[in-house]
């Protein structure tokens, strides 16, 4: 046998272990991190579920209207129209508007003529103003005082 052609098969065989190693070596890697985007799509899909479920949980209930379920303080869209809130809520929106600027619940109590004195006509209207903040129809500051949204 040829001593050069024996020595140049050792040293491509050399070569192709070296190159088997190292390729072991990337497809451990490559599994370990198949293994580890497998775990965080399962994560990611139990907290999408979870984050869909609460949000499910905490979405205001519809209200029934000719059987047909309604939402009584929609939010604020582009075709969702003010005409479309109940009269009290039109009526509030209107005094915060008028105002000469960002108002108390109990200023917007006083504007609508609600005794503020008694806290239990002052809360219910305060309900309202957050519903309507709750829904994009108004901004409370962190002052606490209420503003039209921009």
């Amino acid at each position: 046998m040829d001593p050069e052609l024996l020595e140049r098969i050792t040293a491509r065989r050399a070569e192709l272990d070296q190159l088997e190693e190292r390729l072991a070596k990337q497809l451990t890697k490559v599994r370990a991190e198949r293994d580890e985007l497998a775990v965080a799509e399962r994560v990611l899909e139990r907290v999408s579920e979870q984050i869909a479920h609460e949000r499910v949980s905490t979405s205001p209930l519809p209200a029934q209207v000719g059987g047909r379920a309604i939402m009584l303080i929609p939010h604020r869209t582009s075709d969702v129209e003010e005409s479309l809130l109940p009269p009290d809520y039109q009526r509030i929106l209107a005094t915060v508007r008028q105002a000469a600027g960002p108002v108390m619940a109990r200023q917007v109590g006083e504007l609508l003529g609600v005794d503020v004195s008694v806290r239990a006509k002052l809360e219910p209207l305060r309900g309202k103003l957050v519903r309507l903040v709750d829904r994009g129809w108004l901004r409370k500051l962190p002052d606490g005082r209420f503003t039209t949204r921009l």
